[in-house]
């Protein structure tokens, strides 16, 4: 497959895209991570989500460590061609590094973030100590 698709694909100063991980079954926001273009590329090649580690500076693919793997339904691009979704299959059930579902699993309530998602499967179980 050609890749003129990803010039489509309007990239920040730092070469990123925003992405956002939507739960096919459900419609649930899970996460927001970025893009670089050989991120999308292999994401669109696995059929699984990769994307660009910020902390890490290197390609990072989702559940490369704690088997959380995201595979890819479909790829929307916005409007404005500046934001990606993927629509994913989330496997355990666990997006989130502290073991939940979602990374959004704090809601804004009388002035505070509150954690209102349980922890799923403790992080130390998943990652190991680090």
């Amino acid at each position: 497959m050609s890749e003129a698709w990803l010039e489509e694909v309007r990239w920040n100063a730092e070469g990123l895209v925003p992405a956002i991980a939507q739960e096919a079954a459900s419609g649930r926001v899970l996460t927001l991570a970025w893009m670089n273009r050989e991120a999308l590329a292999e994401t669109v090649r696995r059929g699984e989500a990769v994307y660009w580690s910020r902390s890490r500076r290197r390609l990072w693919r989702k559940g490369e460590t704690s088997g959380h793997v995201q595979r890819v339904r479909e790829l929307r691009l916005d409007c404005d061609r500046d934001a990606i979704v993927l629509v994913v299959e989330q496997a355990g059930g666990i997006a989130c590094h502290t073991g939940r579902a979602s990374c959004f699993y704090r809601r804004l309530e009388a002035g505070h973030w509150v954690a209102v998602d349980p922890v799923l499967e403790d992080p130390a179980a998943i990652y190991g100590e680090r």
